[in-house]
Order: structure tokens, then C-alpha cells, then sequence
């Protein structure tokens, strides 16, 4: 793979790794920010906001964990389907849109993890191949 390719996938795997750690930890200790504050009204009327924070942030621990584990792209794939998550969640606030147009992006930059993690693990199988058996076949010599 193009050593700008890997860098850029390098910082990807360390930003969607341990953010979702970080926070994921900071749902029990709410040093970062008061968490519950962004949990919809529907969800916080249903269960505990503590409970469900913490529930959340074992779940972050766990996408983080797998984003820097050789799991990268399956973690990357769970990262952005959160980050979606937390954003439609922020949608039925009522309030915090910049935030969840901010984690629609960031989803969109897990989702680019995974399928570079994808290209990266193709890369290999790739080189390994006879230079013949990347032309498509048309029937005749050239």
C-alpha cells in the first residue's frame, strides 16, 4: 500500500480507536461532561440515564478495542454505525444539531477506516499474484 495511504489509515485506526475508549471511560466518571445531558427524552423516560450511559460506554470501549485490535475493520464499520446512532439520538434532543452533523462525519470517516483496512488487507494477495493475473482476459493476446 502507498506509504500515504498507510499514514492516513495509521491515523485513523489511533483517532477511532481510542476516542471511543476515552469516552467510552468517561461515561463512568463524567470528567469529560455531563453525559446524560445529550441522551434523548424518550430514552431517558424508559431507563436510567446512568445505566444506559454506562451500557454505552462498555460498547464504546468494546468498538475502540476492536478498531485497534486486528479486528480494524469490523471495529471501524461498529464505530460508524454508533457514531450514526448517537446521531439520530441527538436529532430527537431537540437540540445539539452541530454536534450531530459533527458525528455524521466522524461516522463517515470510520466507515473510510474500514475500507481502507480493507484495501490494506487486499494489498498483499494483490502483490503476491502473477502480473498477468490482474489484466482482464479479452480473448487474445496482446
Amino acid at each position: 500500500m502507498d506509504s500515504r495511504l498507510n499514514q492516513s489509515w495509521w491515523a485513523l485506526k489511533l483517532a477511532f480507536g481510542l476516542v471511543p475508549i476515552v469516552a467510552g471511560l468517561d461515561k463512568f466518571f463524567n470528567l469529560l461532561t455531563d453525559w446524560s445531558q445529550y441522551l434523548s427524552p424518550w430514552v431517558a423516560r424508559l431507563v436510567p440515564a446512568s445505566a444506559f450511559m454506562q451500557a454505552v460506554g462498555v460498547i464504546e470501549i468494546v468498538a475502540g478495542i476492536l478498531v485497534l485490535s486486528k479486528l480494524t475493520r469490523i471495529g471501524a464499520y461498529v464505530v460508524a454505525a454508533w457514531l450514526v446512532g448517537i446521531a439520530l439520538n441527538l436529532l430527537t434532543t431537540g437540540h445539539y444539531f452541530d454536534i450531530a452533523v459533527r458525528d455524521v462525519v466522524m461516522a463517515v470517516g470510520a466507515f473510510t477506516l474500514a475500507r481502507l483496512s480493507e484495501v490494506r488487507a487486499a494489498a498483499p494477495e494483490a502483490a503476491a499474484r502473477p502480473s498477468g493475473a490482474l489484466r482482464p482476459a479479452h480473448g487474445h493476446a496482446s
